[in-house]
């Protein structure tokens, strides 16, 4: 049962400037402060580290995984296993933010996942996410929901200022060799970082194709992170260009074709 009080909360829309439209056109990315107060904030948190908890099937040490495995705990669509975790991911203020800092009439879910980063965890390589979606266009946006106040220290998401127009890295996987290979095409850029702690109730917004990245969690507790990837409601799935994209058309968007609107049970229009 979500408490009346939360439910109103999910349910306003949250005030978008103009100026803060235009910042998202140029940029690619925005940071919102106060986007959830902080009783919804403690109400989730407790919801979706449960099903964290209850899902996550990673059990190899932490020091003995690969660069991806240190980076974080990773558990996808928590909606289909909690109608109270749904409640946010399909919630009104969420989803006509991201509508709104991508001028779009609508938009529809693309999925959502929850990015723990356990203490001691190690740094998320510079990478784009569109490069693991069959997405036929630029319309898409993550909404990066941290469920506590979040430093740097602890691997608070950093953002390469409008890097959305830069071609070079987006056929690069999260890896080493990514993080790599981005570092030097925005140092030779001139890219400017977004790299700033997120005051709690504080949530980032960035683009598909935008560059990326966190640092190792050096503290001693979880970075606790929830995501909800939306799309324009009139998204169309594109051929794959890697297995990656491939493998989401078949998980994210099953039963959608190529060229159509994707319009699946998992995908529903949110706004």
């Amino acid at each position: 049962m979500i408490p009346a009080s939360i439910q109103a909360h999910l349910d306003t829309p949250f005030p978008v400037s103009p100026d803060q439209i235009g910042l998202y056109r140029d940029q690619a990315c925005i940071m919102l402060k106060d986007v959830l107060n902080v009783e919804t904030l403690a109400f989730f948190e407790r919801e979706i580290t449960e099903q964290v908890l209850r899902l996550n099937t990673e059990k190899t040490a932490l020091e003995n995984r690969d660069t991806y495995g240190k980076a974080f705990l990773q558990v996808t669509n928590l909606w289909t296993h909690s109608d109270v975790v749904k409640t946010l991911v399909f919630s009104r203020r969420l989803a006509s933010v991201a509508s709104t800092l991508m001028e779009v009439e609508g938009v529809r879910l693309y999925h959502d996942q929850a990015l723990y980063k356990e203490a001691g965890g190690g740094y998320t390589p510079w990478h784009t996410d569109q490069y693991y979606w069959p997405l036929a266009s630029q319309a898409c946006i993550t909404a990066w929901i941290p469920l506590q106040e979040t430093s740097l220290e602890m691997g608070a998401l950093e953002y390469a200022a409008g890097s959305h127009t830069l071609e070079i890295g987006r056929d690069q996987p999260i890896s080493d060799k990514s993080e790599a290979l981005i570092h030097a095409a925005l140092s030779e850029a001139a890219v400017p970082i977004i790299a700033e702690p997120f005051s709690l109730g504080e949530v980032g917004f960035h683009a598909g194709w935008l560059f990326h990245r966190a640092a190792p969690n050096t503290t001693s507790k979880p970075r606790k992170v929830m995501c909800v990837i939306y799309m324009d409601r009139d998204m169309r799935l594109k051929e794959p260009s890697n297995n990656h994209q491939r493998l989401d058309w078949e998980v994210w968007c099953p039963g959608s074709q190529v060229g159509d609107i994707i319009d699946t049970p998992l995908n529903p229009v949110l706004v």
